[in-house]
């Protein structure tokens, strides 16, 4: 980093991603920062500027004390270990020191007493909601929101009929109704253990998923204008049923809120949706596929005049962009209800959604919004 670099961070002040310290003050309080850092977006250190961005600076043996414990922190005072960059800047005959924290890929990060802490704007904060905890270990891959419990759903909640259709269907096979024979087929399909469904397999095969799971369905409504309109809207639906179901009465609730066009079909051709149906089938698997299953709150559907608009739980996860997902780049999120979803579902494969999508129809934008937890995508009508 160059000394002018520096300089315009700090006229900036201290933000989320950027942290100053007169001096170093002790090995919890510093290794709590990092780990704040280290767990959100990662960020920098600054020691030898005050808080208003004063530059105080340190001396050479100041410098040599805080690489010494910044080493010891680094490598025992944080699970797991973490490795953060140290520049010495020189600023008018002072030395500042810059502490550069990459963003971690073994989150959740936490001191010695299995404390975890996250950044809050300029400060940081305990994390204690289980949800923003066990999204930490979704991301590091550790866990993944399909196979935690269903509330207590047991093999008894699984509409056997459509089970053993399905059965038939892909595998050729057949099961047998009793207790034993079941459970042991849905745990060897990772649906259910320890003789309880997991998020997966009550979406997929029970009878009426939303008893137990009332959040995980479509919210859907239609309005006659381009805004949200609370007291007008022409139609509106809570989608529910299994995940087969609920992509179907989703499909159908966009279909009839869309207009048709003739083009070159005769006058008794029902004609052609103004969106391309491939396009609304890989975007609507997307959502119920790939949202986050840790976030209690339903997937919302819009169907504005001009626009349609499909809003899901959950940002793109770990280093996922838009750029990214355009050039067909994925990332797991619920591998088992992937692993289902080619046979129940619309669905070729990850990383062709999007990009099928955008052949289809390229009037598509997206919006990841970090902040808000959730990922956006809008799709413009003619």
């Amino acid at each position: 980093m160059e000394t002018f670099e520096l300089m315009e961070i700090i006229a900036r002040g201290e933000d989320s991603k950027h942290q100053f310290k007169r001096a170093f003050t002790n090995n919890q309080s510093i290794a709590e920062e990092l780990i704040a850092f280290t767990n959100t977006l990662g960020g920098m250190l600054f020691f030898g500027v005050d808080d208003d961005g004063t530059i105080a600076g340190l001396s050479a043996p100041d410098v040599r004390d805080i690489n010494k414990r910044l080493s010891v922190i680094a490598s025992q005072g944080i699970l797991p270990a973490i490795n953060p960059n140290v520049e010495n800047i020189p600023v008018s005959g002072k030395l500042v020191m810059v502490v550069t924290v990459p963003e971690g890929i073994s989150k959740p990060y936490m001191d010695t007493n299995g404390v975890i802490h996250v950044k809050n704007g300029a400060d940081k904060r305990r994390a204690t909601s289980r949800e923003e905890i066990q999204r930490m270990y979704q991301s590091a891959g550790l866990i993944h929101g399909d196979e935690i419990p269903a509330n207590g759903m047991t093999p008894a909640d699984v509409d056997f009929d459509y089970f053993s259709q399905f059965l038939k269907r892909e595998f050729n096979e057949n099961t047998d109704q009793t207790g034993e024979a079941l459970s042991r087929l849905l745990e060897n399909m990772n649906l259910l253990k320890e003789g309880t469904l997991n998020i997966a397999g009550a979406l997929l095969f029970s009878k009426s998923p939303q008893i137990r799971l009332p959040v995980f369905i479509i919210k859907a409504v239609a309005y006659p204008n381009s805004v949200i309109d609370e007291d007008h809207y022409l139609d509106s639906s809570d989608i529910t049923g299994k995940l087969a179901d609920v992509f179907q009465k989703a499909l159908s609730f966009i279909e009839k809120n869309l207009h048709r066009t003739q083009k070159d079909k005769n006058i008794n051709s029902i004609g052609e949706l103004e969106v391309p149906k491939i396009a609304l089938e890989e975007l609507l698997v997307n959502a119920l596929i790939h949202r986050d299953y840790f976030i209690s709150a339903p997937i919302r559907l819009f169907v504005f005049s001009d626009r349609i608009e499909l809003i899901s739980p959950g940002h793109l996860p770990n280093n996922l962009t838009i750029d990214n997902i355009k050039n067909g780049n994925s990332n797991i999120r619920n591998p088992i209800l992937a692993s289902f979803a080619s046979r129940l579902l619309p669905y070729r494969g990850l990383g062709n959604g999007i990009r099928r999508a955008l052949k289809a129809y390229p009037n598509i934008n997206f919006i990841d919004d970090k902040d808000g937890n959730q990922f956006t995508v809008i799709i413009k009508r003619p």
